[in-house]
């Protein structure tokens, strides 16, 4: 019956022949053969396919039911929307505004300061406008525009890179020249310097009595940033935000930054860009902030924002003000998508809505296959064959140890790697657990996170095992230094046995400070030392793998325990024990 109707359908147009698309939505595929969508499900019910009438579906899928359905299918070759995005020649270029990131250590006055250029300099053709949060904003200063992204600070930028958009042209690293740099200032010099993105200091606060502006200089210069006063190609401006000082000199500087730089885009053609924010409004329904960085945006233009599509009904400044036009390096909000797309996805202006529609539902079903990534991670094992294979130039390393004290012999040490074909670059140091922003940082930069005597968060392994980020962990700084080389000048690869020492089963579990918890153990097997490595085992599965912290027997420290004893046992980085868990202590040996 179901033939029968479809090829009623077929001959009365004369045709016996389809081309189907890459990807398309059950409603799509029924259309185009001529039945009802409710007769596509039940075709694909009898193949195994369970699908909605609006969910995707692929060419191979499509393809047996048209079969069935007595049709000759051919495959049709459709082009991405991003074909219709601009090409820029040379002639075609215009100077555009620089696009800005203000970052810095929390509570220097990052808020504040963007306010005071808000307010201080708002384009005057959207004076008197009622303000409103878009994530991102445009001011004018001596005829001459600048945008701002509002981003809550160095992850959500790395973030954005990580996602594959480079949207910033200049960071401003806000410095309170009461604190002085501080942790998070060292990150974010190194998040901007990872991206080579130019760095303009803001020294803020200058307000506050008896401030000295030259120990903060020689922090600064202690951490790569020489200011141009003292010799270095460093623009450092004096601002309080509180009272609104130097606010004009920084937007100046920022200007003469950007200059250097000969930002230009095309601006007539069709255009594209990127998301910095989106979200759902409970009256306009899905809206993104975009920040379009080639061609012109205009209401009308049908869409395609990563996974979702749709057509511009309308866009709204930062003022609140419905605009016409959206040029390169302008932030606008703007509403008629599918969906809310994510932060860093690319917008491109498609040839159609039909087009933009049949793109967003290939990448959906890419992603769901799991066919693409946006980043293809480094690991330390393939450096080598990348480097002969000319794919890689440089190899980005983050360091992060237990303490302060160890990263300046091991950044020694690996500095001292001699590569011919290869630079080695230690883009980020710090001490303590690796968290998720070095994941995202690695990610960026297509690098290798480094852990010495620490280990990641949760969060942090669980983005580093989804994401493909290669973590790699030592205790000896000989082993790590011998893995560099070895990844660099591609060493023969020394083997490595673990040499299980002894096995223990905890039987309680106890506090061992305000965090920790130790665990009460009989020792089943061999000996339990305090410098062996260690697996905390449960139902037969590896939970945690570190080191020993804490041996004790009783209220004494122990080096080692025996057969038969009982003991405590603290795990580094790790507290959830349970009663009938396994430890297991070993060693690792090189074999050959």
């Amino acid at each position: 019956m179901a033939k029968s109707a479809a090829s009623q359908g077929s001959s009365s147009k004369g045709e016996r022949k389809i081309e189907l698309p890459a990807t398309m939505t059950v409603k799509h595929l029924a259309e185009m053969l001529g039945i009802s969508g409710v007769e596509v499900i039940k075709q694909l019910m009898q193949n195994g396919v369970m699908a909605g009438i609006n969910q995707s579906i692929d060419y191979d899928t499509a393809a047996i039911i048209a079969s069935d359905m007595g049709f000759e299918v051919t495959e049709k070759a459709e082009a991405e929307a991003e074909a219709v995005a601009c090409e820029e020649d040379e002639g075609d270029l215009q100077p555009r505004p620089p696009v800005v990131t203000v970052m810095g250590h929390i509570d220097h006055g990052k808020t504040k300061l963007l306010d005071a250029i808000r307010q201080t300099n708002v384009v005057a053709s959207e004076a008197g406008g009622i303000t409103q949060h878009i994530g991102a904003y445009q001011v004018e200063t001596h005829g001459r525009k600048i945008t701002f992204l509002d981003t809550p600070g160095h992850e959500a930028f790395t973030a954005m890179r990580a996602r594959g958009a480079k949207v910033t042209d200049v960071a401003v690293l806000v410095v309170a020249v009461d604190d002085g740099v501080m942790p998070q200032t060292l990150e974010a010099v190194d998040h901007a310097k990872a991206a080579s993105v130019p760095i303009v200091v803001a020294l803020n606060k200058i307000d506050k009595p008896g401030v000295n502006l030259d120990r903060v200089k020689q922090q600064l210069a202690e951490s790569g940033l020489v200011v141009e006063e003292w010799g270095g190609n460093t623009v450092c401006v004096p601002v309080s935000a509180k009272q609104k000082k130097g606010i004009t000199d920084l937007l100046e500087s920022i200007l003469v930054v950007a200059e250097m730089l000969e930002l230009k885009a095309n601006p007539d053609c069709a255009a594209s860009g990127v998301v910095i924010e989106a979200g759902l409004d409970k009256t306009k329904g899905p809206m993104a902030t975009v920040l379009v960085e080639r061609g012109t945006l205009r209401p009308g233009d049908p869409l395609v924002v990563g996974e979702t599509w749709g057509k511009v009904k309308a866009m709204f400044n930062d003022a609140g003000k419905r605009v016409k036009k959206a040029e390169p390096a302008t932030p606008v909000k703007i509403m008629g998508l599918s969906g809310a797309p994510q932060a860093g996805d690319t917008l491109v202006v498609a040839a159609s809505e039909r087009d933009a529609r049949m793109t967003a539902e290939k990448r959906q079903l890419e992603r769901q296959q799991k066919i693409v990534r946006p980043v293809r991670p480094v690991k330390l094992d393939d450096v080598y064959a990348q480097i002969r294979a000319g794919q890689a130039k440089e190899l980005n390393l983050i360091l992060k140890t237990d303490v302060q004290g160890s990263i300046e012999p091991i950044r020694d040490s690996i500095e001292r790697v001699e590569a011919d074909e290869i630079k080695v670059r230690i883009i980020h140091t710090g001490s303590g657990n690796i968290t998720e922003g070095d994941v995202l940082l690695a990610l960026a930069s297509k690098g290798v996170i480094i852990g010495f005597h620490t280990t990641p968060t949760v969060g942090a392994q669980r983005m580093a095992e989804a994401e493909g980020v290669d973590i790699r962990f030592y205790d000896i700084i000989y082993n790590l230094i011998e893995d560099i080389e070895r990844a660099v000048k591609g060493l023969k690869e020394p083997k490595y046995a673990e040499v299980t020492e002894g096995r223990a089963e905890v039987r309680a579990v106890f506090s061992a400070g305000k965090k920790d918890k130790a665990a009460g153990l009989m020792v089943t097997e061999g000996k339990l030392r305090r410098d062996s490595m260690v697996k905390v085992i449960r139902k037969g599965q590896v939970i945690h793998q570190s080191k020993i912290v804490s041996l004790r027997r009783f209220k004494d420290d122990v080096k080692e325990v025996a057969t038969g004893t009982e003991c405590g046992l603290v795990v580094d980085g790790f507290a959830a024990f349970e009663p009938g868990d396994i430890i297991e202590v070993y060693r690792r040996e090189k074999v050959g």
